[in-house]
């Protein structure tokens, strides 16, 4: 009996999880760039009271066997890198990813992190930086004359200065992309950064090496559909709900058998 109790809690704790999960998920549905996470279980040790296969006593094979398990925990929460929706924006400085790949962007400790959110910015020293002021990497400045600035497909940016007819080359996207992108590690503001798990980035030019092309005057949304955290959410709360009654069935039953 206590084996229930203790089974049930598991599988309440692993719910309550998979919840907050998916509160990240909703809180973040209209993020630039988001990636909405999964949660994933396992179930945890068996008790083998009979094994299957095993020898009875008068010498035959068991063909089943009596396993008693434990409950479940949560494994991992696994980051969902698949493509969100494009929104139009007409901002010169909006780029979304169509495709795989990352933006890099320098961080204050000088190392990279990667991102798939392209509301870009310019800086006081005209300096392509994303919206919490950090740089594009390769490191790409916009002139402060420039009356229009042009985007291609493969990341070639050209700015048209005032009194010219002409645009001029003035710096070049590059974007990574890993061997597995689940394995990056989220650490807030639409920023990820590589693990063991990732592997090392692969940087290239946009549209070659695999990678996507990006698009001008868009966004990416976030992955996230409304409906399916919806279905997700109300899934968990019966199972927690469910859990909950096996839990007070089984001090019911407790109750009974300290009580005769």
């Amino acid at each position: 009996m206590f084996k229930a109790l203790n089974t049930a809690a598991t599988g309440m704790s692993a719910q309550q999880t998979r919840i907050d999960v998916t509160a990240n998920n909703m809180a973040n549905v209209n993020t630039t760039g988001f990636r909405k996470a999964r949660t994933e279980f396992q179930d945890l040790l068996y008790q083998n009271v009979r094994t299957p296969g095993g020898q009875t006593a008068d010498g035959s094979t068991l063909p089943t066997g009596v396993q008693i398990g434990q409950g479940t925990r949560t494994v991992s929460t696994t980051h969902m890198h698949s493509q969100g929706s494009l929104q139009q924006t007409e901002g010169p400085l909006d780029v979304a990813i169509e495709g795989a790949g990352y933006f890099q962007v320098q961080r204050p400790n000088g190392t990279l992190a990667y991102t798939r959110s392209g509301n870009l910015k310019t800086d006081a020293q005209g300096q392509l930086v994303t919206a919490d002021g950090l740089a594009i990497d390769p490191n790409i400045t916009i002139p402060p004359d420039a009356v229009s600035v042009t985007i291609s497909a493969d990341g070639l940016i050209s700015a048209t200065t005032a009194g010219q007819t002409a645009a001029q080359e003035v710096g070049q996207l590059q974007l990574a992309n890993f061997a597995n992108p689940a394995g990056l590690e989220a650490i807030g503001r639409s920023l990820y950064v590589p693990t063991n798990a990732s592997g090392e980035p692969i940087v290239a030019t946009p549209g070659q090496e695999g990678l996507g092309t990006v698009a001008q005057g868009f966004l990416e949304g976030s992955n996230v559909q409304v409906v399916t955290e919806m279905i997700d959410l109300i899934t968990s709360q019966r199972a927690y709900e469910v859990n909950q009654k096996v839990i007070e069935s089984a001090d019911e039953m407790l109750q009974r058998v300290t009580n005769r």
